[in-house]
């Protein structure tokens, strides 16, 4: 098998012990503590120590969001709004430098400040109604097909900020980061 490699950057590792999104349609948007932690300690078939989805059954094979902040500043130039704030999408890795969509389906790993995590992208993150409002009108849709991946932690350990490589048994294409992915066709117009 082969393994490719992928020097990548993570951004953002975000942690929040509360849904500020999730079932909240009528109160708005809840002000929950989030962090942008330096590094986070990830929990085989649990997830993310502090965050919302750890420990989770309904998420264990979904607990890590992993997004490419390529994706959003393409979202932001569509749309002529921004830059957005990452942490406003909600996804707990922020990476700059690698396409994520060939992932799925798949193990990979991050290696960061000499730890090394490995997680399977299981489906794809697909974005909710309040990007319109936490990010622009328009966000939403624009969001679809490149929210991200979501993921199971299969060997836990720390992941820091930082410079990173992803390794992948799949080839990426880094230049692809920020392209809308559909993964099916769409009935709709």
């Amino acid at each position: 098998m082969n393994d490719y490699r992928y020097d990548v950057e993570v951004l953002h590792l975000l942690v929040s012990p509360a849904h500020a999104y999730f079932g909240r349609a009528r109160e708005g948007a809840a002000d929950v503590p989030t962090a942008d932690a330096d590094h986070a300690e990830l929990v085989a078939g649990k997830g993310i120590v502090g965050d919302r989805f750890f420990g989770k059954a309904a998420h264990m094979d979904a607990a890590v969001t992993v997004f490419a902040v390529e994706a959003l500043e393409a979202i932001a130039a569509e749309l002529d709004a921004g830059p957005f704030d990452p942490l406003l999408t909600r996804r707990n890795v922020v990476l700059r430098g690698v396409e994520l969509t060939p992932l799925l389906g798949h193990g990979f790993t991050l290696e960061s400040g000499g730890d090394v995590v490995t997680l399977k992208a299981g489906r794809p993150a697909h974005p909710c109604a309040w990007m319109d409002q936490m990010l622009a009108p328009g966000a939403h849709k624009a969001m679809r097909g490149r929210g991200g991946v979501r993921c199971q932690v299969v060997s836990g350990g720390l992941l820091h900020r930082g410079p990173a490589v992803l390794t992948s048994p799949v080839p990426l294409d880094p230049g692809k980061a920020g392209d809308a992915n559909v993964l099916r066709p769409s009935r709709l117009p």
